[in-house]
């Protein structure tokens, strides 16, 4: 249904959108998109560093125990 638009279709599109909504709505809608995809970036950041931290944490804990303690 959606192949065949081609470039003219999305350009019609694209003028109908700004013609509806106005150049200063869109520029702020892309800027709230902006922020959302860079707060998106940091929380995955975030979670691969804890995610890191935690198994660097786990890797420290495993130590082979005497044999004076296992009696």
């Amino acid at each position: 249904m959606l192949n065949n638009i081609g470039l003219p279709g999305l350009l019609l599109i694209a003028i109908v959108v700004l013609v509806l909504f106005g150049r200063g709505k869109i520029s702020s809608l892309m800027g709230e998109v902006g922020k959302g995809i860079t707060a998106f970036k940091k929380g995955v950041d975030d979670g691969t560093k804890e995610l890191d931290a935690e198994s660097d944490e786990v890797a420290k804990n495993v130590t082979p125990e005497d044999e004076d303690t296992k009696t």
